[in-house]
């Protein structure tokens, strides 16, 4: 049984769990601190480099998105297969993560003045929508449930993994990435599948509890919860700016 979100497999907890006898263990609330202060990283990083926008424009801020996301993407598979680092490894991350994200939303706010907002709204509006459908139990989280979730995040990440390599030669996929309705069709269909994804983190995260994972995987729980909190923002930065092009 796996989440959707690598990060947040169910085998790295019971792991975990099963290799730290006698440490203590961790905690959800303990989590939700540590998601708390991994997104004030996030916010602080991309004040940074929204304040660099600014004032020297978007030339100056495109080595620092650079560096963020290919830092971002070391400490991420770092953090993904070295969990017990994650304590050091997600608070990096957080902070490679800010500059990326600072320099593309001072980018589209400028094109699209509000947008920001309005994507952030929309991505915590969703993460306290997705938390209370889980704890009411709206959605039952089984095992097709999972697979279902799984299948359709590994499509979409193929879809932007060929866009990626396509794009290299000069060759554009058509139609989902335009502002036609094909186009804004396929950005909900992502969204509601990031949006499943916190279901599945929520999931398991609790299931992190029940095993008695030690304390630093709360750090990582949280490391989890930012990866498809970022998803999640760039994907309704996405929607919005596709719509308001229109």
């Amino acid at each position: 049984m796996r989440t959707a979100n690598p990060t947040l497999n169910e085998n790295v907890f019971r792991t975990a769990a099963e290799n730290s006898y006698g440490e203590a263990s961790m905690t959800i609330q303990g989590t939700v601190n540590k998601t708390f202060l991994l997104l004030l990283m996030v916010v602080a990083s991309a004040s940074f480099t929204w304040k660099i926008f600014l004032t020297s424009g978007i030339g100056a801020v495109y080595p620092w998105m650079i560096g963020g996301a290919i830092g971002g993407l070391v400490f991420a598979l770092v953090t993904a297969f070295v969990p017990r680092w994650a304590w050091i490894t997600a608070p990096i991350y957080g902070l490679l993560e800010g500059l990326i994200l600072g320099g593309l939303s001072a980018l589209l706010e400028t094109v699209y003045p509000g947008i920001v907002i309005q994507a952030v709204g929309l991505t915590f509006g969703t993460l306290f929508v997705m938390l209370t459908i889980y704890k009411s139990g709206i959605i039952k989280v089984t095992d097709k449930f999972r697979i279902g979730i799984i299948a359709a995040t590994g499509s979409i990440c193929l879809i932007y993994l060929a866009t990626w390599v396509l794009g290299m030669f000069g060759v554009a996929i058509p139609y989902i990435h335009g502002n036609g309705w094909i186009g804004i069709g396929f950005s909900l269909l992502v969204l509601v599948i990031a949006a499943l994804n916190l279901v599945l983190d929520f999931d398991f995260i609790e299931r992190g509890q029940e095993l008695g994972a030690p304390k630093y995987m709360e750090w990582y729980g949280a490391f989890g919860l930012i990866v498809t909190l970022v998803w999640l923002y760039i994907e309704f930065l996405r929607l919005l700016s596709k719509l308001r092009s229109r």
